[in-house]
């Protein structure tokens, strides 16, 4: 989506930085500092979990975005919070990796598109061949230090950030109503239930490192267009869901943890209900964390750092985009 919004502008050299930084903040940090104030309770785990140094290493790198550089800390008081220290990373390079010239033509995206899978799987295939971590057959709780720097530090997940970049020009060159979207949305969405249905039979680095990559794609381009998936995701539920999606991914970890270490549904004879009940209050959690948290401090943010003109060209935006339930504007 960064690419859909900023790529014409930076190649014609009207990208600035500052002010990209600026909103790429004002979206990514409020709620990112809002969900490690309320798991304040995790540091007490952690500080029985780790040593003092890497206790205080995690507390001083989790508020600033960096302690996925740590493998080791980079789980580090709120597990989801990893990625987004990939994608601050991600932020800070694309004002210089979007200026990278590529094709037009729809059979040379598709072919840098397969190339940037084929790379994103390298590292993965090396540790599948070396076994560095001497596990033999890796799964989700493998946690030596290669798997965790496997999965959670930026570096193995730039060829699925350059591959998002390929994917926003392939879809510039797609018309929105054609068919093949339809088409290639219903693959993509099959073939993603598919592989999910089957994981365990699936190699685990190669699955969390990129191996859908490709089926993403195809998911991608179709709800991007104008059919019957894109109208099926667009429906009102689905769409206040896809708005508040960052809140209820940086949220639902610990506030999982934090209403069933409580016992609260216990106590209040409601555990009955669970997990449907948790799952409703988690999404109720996001939506109220969206409207009064991100978004306030979002539009606060913008009008005290963003430049007047930068401001003032925001009040004359061309309107949102919607993509099956997620609203995406050039902010």
């Amino acid at each position: 989506m960064l690419a859909y919004n900023y790529s014409d502008r930076a190649q014609q050299g009207q990208l600035n930085v500052r002010n990209f930084w600026v909103a790429r903040l004002s979206r990514l940090y409020p709620v990112y500092l809002f969900a490690l104030v309320i798991s304040t309770g995790m540091l007490m785990d952690e500080w029985h979990a780790r040593s003092h140094a890497q206790f205080t290493w995690g507390v001083l790198l989790t508020p600033v975005l960096l302690q996925g550089w740590s493998p080791s800390l980079s789980t580090f008081w709120n597990t989801p919070a990893w990625t987004m220290c990939t994608e601050a990373f991600f932020y800070v390079i694309f004002p210089v990796v979007v200026l990278w010239k590529r094709p037009k033509r729809i059979g040379a995206l598709v072919l840098i598109l397969l190339g940037l899978w084929c790379l994103g799987m390298v590292l993965p295939s090396l540790y599948m061949w070396l076994h560095p971590d001497g596990d033999l057959h890796p799964g989700r709780y493998t946690d030596g230090f290669w798997m965790r720097a496997l999965k959670f530090s930026p570096p193995p997940h730039i060829p699925s950030f350059l591959f998002g970049i390929v994917l926003a020009d392939l879809d510039n060159l797609i018309p929105r109503a054609a068919w093949q979207r339809l088409l290639l949305g219903a693959i993509g969405m099959s073939g993603i239930y598919a592989v999910l249905y089957y994981g365990d039979f699936f190699p685990y680095p190669m699955m969390h490192d990129g191996l859908l990559m490709p089926l993403y794609a195809l998911a991608v381009l179709g709800l991007a267009g104008r059919n019957v998936i894109a109208r099926f995701f667009g429906f009102l539920p689905f769409a206040a869901v896809g708005q508040a999606s960052y809140c209820l991914y940086i949220l639902h970890f610990n506030l999982w943890n934090l209403i069933h270490d409580s016992h609260i549904l216990n106590r209040t004879g409601l555990a009955r209900f669970d997990p449907w009940l948790s799952y409703a209050l988690l999404v109720a959690a996001a939506v109220l964390a969206m409207k009064f948290i991100e978004r306030p401090s979002q539009r606060w943010i913008k009008a005290r750092f963003l430049h007047p003109e930068k401001r003032a060209q925001g009040r004359v935006a061309a309107p949102a985009v919607s993509m099956a339930g997620m609203q995406f504007s050039s902010e």
